[in-house]
């Protein structure tokens, strides 16, 4: 069951989520001006979000202490989430294509998994989905 954290839990989470959005910052300042940086820092700016949010997204797991079934599945994402950075992090490396396949099946399977409502005790709302309850709906139409 889904649980609102309190301020001290969710401070460790929102930092870490933090330092992501400022890595982000720097790969859009990169993507402006690619001279102001050291040759070859696109790996790294590219990488370093996707790592951290994985990082984030475990710890932020963690603090709602979530059933077995759900922290499986966010493993699962934050896995995805760190092929991703590995292929951004060393795209000249053989197994990049890898690490990149293993990340976009990673992504599909979660979301598949959502689709097919798996685990059952995931909100439906934690795909940006509403739902109208039958007490909200219109009566039929004759």
């Amino acid at each position: 069951m889904y649980t609102r954290l309190g301020r001290a839990r969710r401070a460790v989470p929102l930092v870490l989520g933090v330092i992501t959005l400022g890595g982000v910052g720097l790969l859009f300042a990169w993507d402006i001006s690619p001279a102001s940086f050291a040759a070859g820092a696109h790996d790294y700016l590219a990488a370093f979000p996707l790592a951290m949010i994985a990082l984030a997204y475990l710890v932020y797991q963690a603090a709602h202490r979530p059933a077995w079934s759900e922290l499986v599945k966010a493993v699962l994402l934050a896995i995805a989430f760190l092929f991703w950075a590995a292929n951004q992090m060393w795209p000249r490396l053989r197994q990049a294509t890898l690490f990149n396949d293993v990340a976009i099946g990673l992504f599909v399977l979660d979301v598949f998994l959502v689709m097919i409502g798996w685990p059952a005790a995931s909100p439906d709302e934690s795909f940006a989905e509403v739902y109208v309850t039958e007490r909200h709906q219109r009566p039929p139409e004759d």
